[in-house]
């Protein structure tokens, strides 16, 4: 295991718990220390470690980290299984996936959907992507951790699947945040804001279904939706500009509703939306 930062040491103590031999390394010395004592082994260098057991997992900071620690180790690599749980760009992992490919090495990116208490649970989730043979070699090692699946032989399809999880996510936090400061402006704590807000929110999420029907099926029209005129965001703008609140989240999302409008589109379904963001309309905010 290389890096023991918060994750990295959760991966790591759940494979001693569950009598799997360890050795970890960490570029800072000292963070080994709990898991020396419960019975990982230390190893003084990458290359100790790496040359230690035939299944390496890297848990470091960005991309780059990866190559300034492996790269001049990576002939001892050879013929072992690299598995980067690093968060990485889906172009990222197909580099070093290629990388790895040119030094005979197998290679699994993996992409972490839970935080560190969340490692041995099945509600944690890991996706991995790359080399099927190392994820069914080693699944047994992956399945202490969390629930796994395999996404596929494109390496970078983890990654993909993990960052627009978290686009989401962040995105429904900042539209919290976003109504936190509103009602803030006139006194309302955002305690007491959460309250009242997250079992609507809640409930709204099971309406992922019904738009993820239409985008798939295409036809934007299908009755029974809320029209993109409908979904007009311009009051909840004009009311944070008037509480004095930065509407620029929400402001993207209305500028989006307004230029299909603008495209005719204005009685289909809020979903429409999704053909301005679409990877292959490339102008990023045109028309499709």
């Amino acid at each position: 295991m290389l890096g023991l930062g918060d994750m990295g040491s959760a991966l790591a103590a759940r494979l001693v718990d569950t009598g799997h031999p360890v050795t970890v390394w960490n570029r800072t010395p000292g963070r080994d220390k709990p898991l020396i004592e419960v019975g990982a082994e230390a190893a003084a260098t990458v290359a100790d470690a790496i040359t230690a057991q035939p299944l390496i997992v890297a848990c470091l900071l960005r991309h780059l980290s990866v190559h300034e620690t492996l790269d001049p180790v990576v002939d001892g690599l050879r013929g072992r299984t690299l598995v980067n749980l690093t968060t990485t760009t889906p172009n990222e992992a197909r580099e070093l996936a290629a990388w790895a490919a040119e030094h005979d090495v197998s290679y699994l990116d993996g992409a972490i959907m839970a935080v560190p208490d969340m490692i041995g649970s099945r509600e944690a989730q890991i996706f991995y992507s790359g080399s099927q043979t190392a994820f069914e070699q080693h699944r047994d090692i992956f399945d202490t951790w969390a629930t796994s699946t395999f996404d596929g032989r494109d390496a970078g399809m983890a990654s993909l699947i993990d960052l627009a999880m978290l686009s989401g996510m962040y995105q429904m936090f900042a539209g919290f945040i976003h109504g936190a400061a509103m009602v803030g402006s006139e006194g309302m704590t955002a305690t007491e804001f959460a309250a009242r807000t997250t079992p609507f929110i809640s409930a709204m999420t099971n309406g992922f279904a019904g738009y993820a029907e239409v985008i798939d099926g295409g036809d934007y029209a299908v009755p029974g939706q809320q029209s993109l005129e409908f979904s007009d965001l311009s009051p909840i703008v004009r009311a944070s500009d008037e509480q004095g609140v930065n509407p620029a989240t929400l402001a993207a999302v209305q500028a989006l509703i307004s230029r299909q409008i603008a495209a005719g589109h204005g009685s289909e379904g809020l979903a429409r939306i999704y053909e301005s963001l679409r990877a292959d309309d490339r102008t990023f905010g045109g028309v499709a």
